[in-house]
């Protein structure tokens, strides 16, 4: 068993937008304690958190990554999270795990975009928060302002926890201590300001405080813990990851402030009931008790294979334990139980409440798996994280002749480590996608397959897959004869075809009269007839929305055959498509912007010119907009960039397919004689 009790245990992530310097935090935070003896640098490429060889190349996190260390009697637990976009996936499986976020702010940037983002999922998940506000020390930074902005962001329950001194060379204390020198505001303030902020979630020691006039530290504990588990206080650190000013500061309010497993909000569990009905489940975090464990990030490594990485919520893990995963009724033995610093491995006997672990080489864990060591826990979920549906995508094929097998399997990996990443297989445009947060997270991919499986494959935009219909009824007629010598072949077909609504999809009716067509013979000339839907005659895209509807024929006791009655319905078929008046569909998506409301008139104008409309605006807390509008799918190519470009990196956006509309008809001419030009090339 570990030599410390649960409520030594911290566990927190830091997360915020990228460039905040939580890299450099973390592993500033690891050399104070004693846990590393020397502190790396990015530049050096020699961090414990970003260990990855094209983290050392891009220079900043592209994956989450934990580290442990002691402090002040206190074992923290700390995870390091990408803070681009791109890799947001990351971020949010970590706060899965975590009972505080450390929201960490460049104060020269200020407040970002991932830093509201995060404030935002972090109360969410009902997470103590603390904002820790990083370079405290470069140029030109104005951090009584920025406080003024993140109390206005975020609420009066931002208050500062220390402050700046002696030119931001050093950081005092204004919790426990009630008197002293800062840059600015003033710490005996300060201390009021915290004080009076706690006790109101008390209404006694409320009472006794105005009546006495104090209160002590120790008094203060239990309703500071309440008070971060309700988001009524939001304690803002200041620190200097590069000098270390504030960090023994930042270490002292981890462990004596930030709440243990047994002080935090417990993770909401689910257990399946009958139907669709699930019950809450809190877990208690009792060493005693049976195990529950969350798969918060999987790693499949070409050499070590998948190794699925916990967050134990109750109950003990230990070496040679029977964990069953998810809804499995056959457990596997926990042969290595390891705990990660960085890329290192170390062995540990036992894991309790609070602790992260990891097993290596069980294919059944998959993320946000749940593992248990009782049938009773069966059925058991954690509450899902809502992740951003990737938009990004390209279109991938594999350069070498002989790889095919080989992408399909490792397009299978990626999907496991990531939750923000999606493969997808097109039977209409026969492609397959990989889909991604952004150009740099396609590339981090891309770059992965090459480096780790050596894998090359080629990329192109993906194609938009349209559809074709008709506009008007019409005929068609065929008669099948052919005679060689022999069995002959004999069909013949009338059939009519006309539109149906949008969405409606095929639709096959026999209206054959007097058995002229043997009613063996129907499923032939419907299986001609699906055979044209595959390939349209205007642009050679499937066509929809149409309803087919045989009535008379003619066959021959002898010659009437399966093959004659299909060739002679897709002549027909084809026939009658030539004379319906045939468009191209497109796609049209509904798509919703988040970005500054200053921006709000540009991404309009930006939308109108790419065929779209906008639908409607709302306005968001903290100076953003929603924007809702609807805009063909084809016109989006290279819109992450621009969006990006527009908003200064502000900006997010999400689609889902709203409709098929006709194409305008320039679109149709230009789409039609590539059409001619590929045939003519077959």
């Amino acid at each position: 068993m570990p030599n410390y009790p649960v409520e030594a245990i911290r566990t927190v992530a830091l997360v915020g937008h990228g460039d905040g310097g939580k890299t450099t935090l973390a592993e500033a935070l690891l050399f104070k304690s004693g846990a590393i003896g020397a502190q790396g640098s990015l530049e050096r490429g020699d961090t414990v958190c970003d260990f990855d060889p094209l983290e050392r190349e891009y220079r900043h996190s592209l994956s989450s990554a934990l580290a442990h260390f002691q402090h002040g009697g206190a074992e923290i637990r700390l995870i390091d999270t990408p803070g681009f976009h791109d890799f947001v996936g990351q971020a949010l499986a970590a706060l899965s795990a975590v009972e505080t976020a450390l929201v960490v702010v460049n104060a020269q940037n200020g407040i970002e975009l991932s830093t509201r983002r995060m404030m935002d999922w972090a109360a969410e998940r009902n997470l103590c928060r603390m904002i820790v506000v990083n370079k405290i020390d470069a140029e030109r930074v104005d951090l009584p302002g920025l406080v003024a902005q993140l109390r206005e962001a975020f609420g009066k329950e931002v208050l500062p926890i220390n402050l700046p001194a002696d030119g931001a060379r050093r950081v005092v204390d204004c919790f426990f201590n009630p008197a002293g020198e800062a840059d600015f505001s003033s710490v005996a303030d300060a201390h009021q300001a915290l004080i009076d902020q706690v006790v109101e979630v008390d209404e006694a020691l409320m009472a006794r405080y105005l009546e006495q006039g104090e209160v002590t530290p120790e008094e203060l504990h239990a309703p500071l813990e309440r008070a971060l588990r309700e988001g009524h206080l939001i304690p803002l650190c200041f620190v200097s990851a590069r000098t270390g000013a504030g960090v023994p500061e930042l270490l002292d309010v981890l462990a004596r402030l930030a709440p243990n497993p047994a002080e935090g909000n417990p993770p909401l569990f689910y257990k399946k009931g009958d139907g669709d009905a699930a019950l809450a489940f809190r877990s208690v975090p009792d060493p005693a008790r049976h195990v529950l464990a969350h798969v918060f990030k999987v790693v499949i490594d070409p050499f070590v294979g998948k190794l699925g990485i916990f967050r134990v919520h109750q109950g003990t893990v230990t070496r040679d334990s029977l964990l069953f995963v998810g809804d499995g009724k056959k457990p596997f033995k926990v042969g290595h139980l390891l705990k990660l610093q960085g890329k290192r491995y170390d062995e540990v006997d036992a894991l309790i409440p609070g602790d992260f672990g990891a097993v290596a080489k069980v294919d059944e864990i998959e993320f946000d798996a749940v593992l248990h060591d009782s049938h009773d826990e069966d059925h058991i979920f954690l509450k899902p994280l809502a992740f951003p549906t990737p938009m990004q995508g390209l279109a991938i094929e594999a350069k070498r002749h002989g790889d095919e097998q080989r992408i399909a399997e490792v397009l299978h990996r990626l999907p496991a480590e990531d939750p923000c990443v999606r493969v997808e297989q097109h039977a209409v445009t026969h492609e397959t996608v990989l889909r991604g947060m952004g150009e740099l997270h396609l590339r981090y991919l891309l770059d992965r397959m090459a480096g780790s499986y050596k894998l090359e494959v080629s990329t192109r935009p993906p194609r938009v897959p349209y559809r074709e219909t008709i506009t008007q009824p019409a005929a068609g007629h065929n008669r099948h004869k052919k005679q060689t010598g022999g069995a002959g072949q004999f069909g013949e077909v009338f059939l009519r075809i006309e539109p149906q609504q949008r969405g409606a999809g095929f639709a096959f009716v026999d209206e054959v009269k007097g058995g002229v067509i043997p009613g063996q013979f129907i499923a032939s000339v419907e299986k001609g007839v699906r055979s044209v839907l595959a390939a349209g005659p205007v642009a050679g895209c499937p066509v929809e929305d149409i309803k087919v509807t045989v009535y008379d024929g003619k066959s021959h006791s002898v010659d009437s055959k399966d093959v004659a009655f299909q060739a002679a319905g897709r002549k027909a078929m084809l026939e009658a498509m030539r004379a319906a008046n045939p468009i191209v569909l497109e796609p049209v998506v509904a798509i919703e912007i988040t970005a500054p409301e200053m921006k709000l008139g540009d991404l309009t104008a930006d939308l109108t010119g790419r065929r779209g409309q906008v639908t409607g605006t709302e306005t968001l807390s903290q100076s953003m907009v929603l924007i809702r509008g609807q805009v063909p799918l084809a016109e989006l190519e290279g819109y992450a960039g621009r969006l990006k470009s527009i908003t200064a990196g502000q900006g997010a956006y999400a689609l889902v397919l709203s409709h098929y509309d006709a194409v305008p008809q320039d679109v149709q001419q230009r789409l039609s004689a590539g059409y001619k030009v590929e045939q003519e090339e077959d």
